[in-house]
């Protein structure tokens, strides 16, 4: 087994996505490469030697000593704070992994895809859109996209651009934009077998999110008849940020 290593991550770019959470880009010297799904840990040290780290999902497709973190601010946190309103271009933050090899998704997959994100579970999801994009894949995607409501869409520009072979439904929870079709709310059975594949179609499922949310989401996919081998998690709860 390959051992982790904490490498030293340049900021060479900042995207903000909502008020609240930005896209960061680093330049890792030494960079395995990852696959979409991964997730990496962030170590911030301080001047008097106190660390502390977090676990955030990559962003992005593996592209050479670069990649994309997409974090969310977590007001009483000791790290997102730091990521989402200080650090600047230049800044030098440690970064350890790839970790992880079970929620991942390979371009030489051919099964239909399901990917659910609830808030910022879109993140290791974007990932397996961008690979399936940069590979050329003709593999179809669905994402069905659950938050609170419209502005706090990730990656809103991009989702918004064709891009064939995906389809996407967003639900909200809290507030609906005017003439919105469905009611606000959380994921329902009907989200899942309309928005999603049938189980015939042995798709494989890909979940993300806060722990309630995963594990409901989960339940309501067994419900719709899909196999339990073909429905992968990945869930986030409190962790202080």
């Amino acid at each position: 087994m390959r051992r982790l290593i904490w490498r030293a991550a340049t900021l060479l770019e900042v995207r903000e996505e909502t008020a609240t959470a930005r896209t960061l880009v680093f330049e890792v010297p030494g960079w395995p490469g990852h696959q979409a799904g991964q997730h990496v840990d962030v170590r911030l040290t301080a001047e008097d030697g106190y660390s502390a780290q977090r676990s955030y999902s990559l962003a992005g497709p593996a592209d050479g000593e670069r990649i994309e973190l997409t974090v969310e601010l977590v007001p009483d946190g000791e790290v997102s704070p730091y990521l989402t309103e200080v650090v600047e271009v230049g800044d030098q933050v440690e970064i350890r992994g790839p970790v992880g090899g079970w929620f991942v998704w390979r371009p030489e997959s051919r099964a239909p895809v399901l990917l659910v994100g609830g808030g910022s579970g879109i993140v290791p999801l974007m990932a397996m859109i961008r690979t399936r994009r940069q590979a050329g894949s003709q593999v179809p995607f669905r994402l069905i996209y659950s938050l609170r409501d419209h502005d706090r869409r990730y990656y809103a520009g991009e989702l918004h651009r064709p891009d064939p072979g995906l389809d996407i439904t967003y639900l909200y929870t809290r507030n609906v934009p005017v003439s919105w079709p469905r009611r606000a709310g959380r994921v329902m059975l009907d989200d899942l077998a309309e928005g999603g594949w049938p189980a015939t179609f042995q798709p494989d499922c890909y979940v993300c999110g806060p722990t309630g949310f995963v594990e409901a989401a989960a339940d309501l996919l067994l419900a719709l008849g899909h196999a339990p081998d073909h429905i992968r998690t990945e869930r986030f709860g409190p962790s202080g940020g």
